[in-house]
């Protein structure tokens, strides 16, 4: 049967079976886990004759049903495979908790790097980082493009007021997780939901769209689109707005203070970018500053969150809790970043 090596989130024997009768796989199988935390669990899986799949189920533990939603991922993947937008052709999806646990899907394996930081960046030769960008806002504006109507998607999420929703909802985290007050953070908010840009026809939107959410081929162009697990619908210009966020060009300070990947020779600028997005996609981008300051506001939001949990001993007994303190220094100077962003969009 299955592999023998025990992998925490995985029953072998009976996900093997599964793979047996869905798959022309040649058991045993052996299972790695990929990535792993609070997010989604992602394992390699390879049989006998070394064909590999990808498979993503819920974190150990999840207990709330419509989080980590594994049925949403795997039908908003099928929708997007017959499309444009590069994505893992998917297997299948077992809805039957009795097989691992909890629901889980299963994608084809695709091989592909991730840059996730300035050395994973220093691999690839400044040409392959210039299609890397290229291809990274050219995928982002086909994404955009999906007709979410004609693909099956038109029902994934409310198509209206995505902003606003998505203002109250973050602001609404910080307020149960905050351990202090942070006035910037509740002065951006009001300016930000007093200055919402008029929306334009709905479109998918990823929601944390950056290069280390893709795979880069061999020439460094987008060969797969990762972590689709908070996309919905709503206003496109919250997943450029965020890019800009993540994106450094050379020399720029960055949210963690670790150099970016971006700033590598041969990277576009942020500004190559949007341009390249208005090209490709005919965009008005005149009040993109704005969707810039929600993506700085948004991410203090969240690591607000993570600061919250970690002082609170999420991470068990790690010594002194104030070791992470730069993580609540990092919401404020996110905040900022944020009215800085607000101010030029006036």
């Amino acid at each position: 049967m299955s592999d023998t090596t025990t992998v925490e989130g995985i029953d072998a024997d009976r996900v093997t079976a599964w793979f047996e009768r869905h798959t022309d796989a040649v058991p045993p199988l052996s299972f790695e886990l990929i990535t792993g935390g609070h997010s989604n669990l992602t394992f390699r899986v390879a049989d006998a004759g070394g064909v590999r799949w990808v498979l993503r189920r819920p974190p150990l533990g999840q207990v709330l049903a419509t989080a980590h939603d594994m049925g949403r991922e795997h039908r908003i993947l099928s929708a997007l495979g017959p499309t444009e937008v590069p994505v893992p052709p998917v297997v299948g999806f077992c809805d039957d908790p009795a097989v691992n646990g909890a629901p889980f899907y299963v994608m084809c394996y695709v091989d592909g790097t991730v840059v996730r930081d300035l050395s994973g960046a220093e691999r690839l030769s400044p040409e392959q980082r210039r299609a890397a960008g290229l291809s990274l806002i050219d995928t982002l504006a086909l994404i955009h493009a999906v007709d979410v109507d004609a693909v099956g998607l038109g029902d994934l999420g409310r198509k209206e007021g995505y902003i606003e929703r998505q203002l109250k909802r973050w602001y609404g985290q910080f307020q149960q997780s905050k351990l202090r007050e942070v006035p910037v953070v509740d002065e951006v908010y009001e300016h930000l939901l007093s200055a919402i840009p008029e929306q334009g026809p709905a479109t998918i939107v990823h929601g944390d769209y950056r290069l280390d959410n893709c795979l880069l081929g061999p020439d460094g162009t987008v060969v797969a689109v990762l972590d689709w697990e908070i996309c919905t619908l709503g206003d496109p210009l919250a997943d450029l707005g965020l890019l800009q966020v993540y994106w450094a060009d050379p020399g720029e300070p960055t949210h963690s203070g670790l150099p970016a990947a971006t700033s590598a020779e041969g990277f576009p600028t942020k500004a190559e970018l949007l341009e390249r997005y208005a090209q490709r996609s005919g965009r008005d981008l005149s009040q993109i500053d704005f969707y810039v300051a929600f993506g700085y506001w948004k991410l203090a939001c969240i690591i607000e969150g993570v600061y919250a949990r970690y002082k609170g001993g999420a991470m068990g007994d790690r010594g002194d809790a104030d070791a992470f303190d730069v993580f609540g220094e990092q919401v404020v100077a996110l905040a900022e970043a944020a009215r800085q962003a607000a101010g030029r969009a006036e």
